[in-house]
């Protein structure tokens, strides 16, 4: 008998008065039906699809780009890597010479992740939601040539806030690199330890992106 792997879940818990994107409505989550009064719970949704852990499929930045509901399922599992960046922070921009730093040098991911820390500050703060992390174009243009299909990262942009221009977002999706957003725990992965990432976006027709349950499966 087979060990099964160590699954990690990802993803952050949807809540009313979340941290979000910080142009966005807050979410609301509302029961509607209550077991003792109704003899079912049901809830009302209301928020943006880019609320808490969520993918951003091509279209969010390109016209012609894929919709979330068109992002084949294959392309939503494979091999992946975190990399750890913590101690080599320096301001908001994680530059090229990190991402080379800590890319794997035993295995070839198809998905990698950055662990900023930044999901241990999950709060409604000016800190949390204006001062993250993200990747510069330069290493956004050498992650892509590595022939990847999805990148996440624990904060609320693969951009740090401060680039208006969301260079590193064009660039990824412009190659058709999907980009997963405040993930949690990844604390929990080792790096230069492969594992298998499901990323699992709802199907919204013609959407730029979805709230995702993401798993990682450990080899």
């Amino acid at each position: 008998m087979t060990d099964r792997p160590r699954i990690h879940d990802l993803t952050a818990t949807l809540e009313t008065h979340m941290p979000v994107w910080p142009t966005s409505p807050l979410p609301v989550f509302e029961p509607v039906g209550v077991v003792a009064r109704d003899g079912y719970a049901i809830e009302r949704v209301s928020c943006m699809t880019h609320t808490g852990t969520h993918l951003d499929a091509p279209y969010h930045m390109l016209e012609a780009g894929l919709t979330v509901d068109r992002i084949p399922p294959e392309k939503l599992v494979g091999r992946a890597a975190v990399l750890d960046v913590r101690k080599d922070l320096s301001g908001e921009v994680v530059g090229l010479d990190v991402v080379k730093k800590h890319w794997p040098a035993s295995f070839r991911p198809e998905i990698v992740l950055l662990e900023t820390g930044w999901s241990h500050g999950r709060a409604p703060t000016k800190r949390y939601l204006y001062g993250f992390p993200g990747i510069s174009p330069e290493a956004a243009e050498w992650v892509a040539d590595r022939g990847i299909q999805g990148i996440g990262t624990d904060t609320l942009g693969i951009d740090p806030f401060s680039n208006a221009k969301f260079e590193a977002h064009k660039v990824l999706l412009g190659r058709g690199i999907w980009i997963l957003e405040a993930l949690d725990h990844l604390d929990q992965l080792r790096e230069d330890h492969p594992f298998t990432l499901v990323a699992a976006p709802l199907k919204i027709g013609g959407a730029s992106g979805a709230m995702a349950r993401v798993f990682a499966l450990e080899e």
